[in-house]
Order: C-alpha cells, then structure tokens, then sequence
C-alpha cells in the first residue's frame, strides 16, 4: 500500500510538471519569434560566440567565465555576495549568492541608504536568497544595471529583474537555466519534485511582480544546470528586461 501511494504521489507531481511544460511551450508558440533552442549531447563553451538558436553553453561557475574584457578586471569574485561603493549612489553588488545572503544583504542595502542604483555581477546561486533581495530591492526602488563584458547568470537575472529601471549595456551577458530547490539526498522522490514544482511556482510569481514575462522560464527549463542558456537582446527586449528608461 505504501508503494502505490508513492506511486500515486509520483504520478500526480509528474502530470503537474508536464501541464507547466506545456504551459510554457504554448506561451512561445504563440509568439511570432518561437524558436526551439538547439539540443545535442553537449555545448560549446563559453568562449565560443552566441548566435540566436545557439545560445547554450557550457558553464560551471568555477571554471567556465566568458571572456568579454571587462571594464575592470574584477578578479576573482567573493563567494558570498559583496556591496560595495562605486560612485556617490551607485553601488556594486557581486559574487555567488550564498545561502544565507538574504539576510545580510539586505541590511547592508539598509545601511547603505539613500543608494540609488546597483551594479550587479554573479554567476548566481541560491535562488530564495535572489528573491528576497530582489524583493528588497523593489521596495527600496533602487535601478538596476549591468555594465559592458560582465555577467549576471543563474539566479543573478532575479536580482537584475527587481530594479524599478533595468540599463543593461550592450556587451553584458545575461543566462538562465534550471535551478535546484532543495538539494538533500535523503528526501523521498515525490517530495523533492514538490520542493521542485513549488520553487518553480515561486520563481513565476516573483517574475510577474517584477513585470519580466514568466515565459522566461521556458529556456531556463530546457536548460541543463550544468549550462546557461544566453539571452540575445531581442531576448531581453522580448521576456521585458528592458524598460522604457534603459
């Protein structure tokens, strides 16, 4: 009996992710620009140009950077998120979002007022730790900004997401992919896909609070977590990244 209602459970979480699956197609055959990202064994790296219909890459956040000359070499990015001043009311946001960072965070912006713009640079991390920054961000109505040959991958598109303003230089990359939501081991299967879908749902959400198109999530799930899916401009224009303002 138990095994049947496992069954059950896993049958039932299975018929919830395809009905999201299918959600999510429908929203982009819909649209005129529908294209279907390119499948293969593997993808290129990072280093390799990204042309539209071949935007997967290879990416892990350790080892795989793109090589786009950015305005200053920032180094080696701290694993936990960093705010620091660059100029008057601008500030610099960057680094892995670490479990945790939420917090923190958070008061720093706090601390940091008035502050009216943030630069943003993360190959991401934790995405309920971006969402409520973000979510702080938005209160705080601060813009957010991306400036030439740097990044915001992951969950950092979350953070970009929240500013009041979006100005994302030409020459910026921003990816998506999927994420995990719960990554113990010891969890039967039905409640880590749960753990997935509710995740999946937040995220949607917070993407409509943000005014971003939650049809952004159609490439970040076929996506690999071991790969990032680049967002061309039209892509940005397209899932509402870029404001009237940028």
């Amino acid at each position: 009996m138990r095994h049947l209602t496992v069954a059950r459970a896993l049958t039932g979480a299975l018929v919830l992710q395809i009905a999201l699956g299918a959600f999510l197609v429908w929203g982009d055959l819909t649209s005129s620009d529908f294209s279907l990202p390119r499948f293969g064994p593997s993808a290129p790296r990072l280093s390799q140009p990204v042309q539209p219909g071949d935007q997967r890459r290879t990416f892990a956040p350790n080892r795989d950077l793109p090589p786009l000359s950015p305005l200053r070499d920032p180094g080696k990015l701290p694993n936990r998120l960093a705010l620091t001043r660059s100029d008057g009311a601008t500030w610099r946001l960057e680094g892995t979002i670490a479990e945790g960072d939420a917090e923190r965070i958070i008061a720093a912006l706090d601390e940091a007022a008035p502050l009216e713009s943030l630069v943003l640079q993360s190959p991401g991390g934790s995405v309920p730790d971006a969402l409520a920054i973000g979510r702080h961000v938005r209160q705080m109505g601060l813009q957010t900004r991306m400036l030439k040959g740097e990044f915001c991958y992951s969950a950092c598109p979350y953070l970009l997401a929240s500013g009041t303003t979006r100005d994302i230089a030409e020459g910026a990359s921003v990816g998506v992919h999927q994420h995990y939501f719960g990554e113990s081991t010891i969890l039967p299967a039905f409640i880590a896909v749960e753990q997935i879908q509710r995740g999946q749902g937040e995220v949607m959400e917070y993407l409509e609070e943000m005014g971003i198109d939650p049809m952004l999530l159609r490439p970040a799930l076929a996506t690999p977590a071991d790969q990032i899916y680049i967002l061309l401009p039209e892509d940005l224009a397209r899932y509402k990244f870029v404001t009237a303002e940028s």
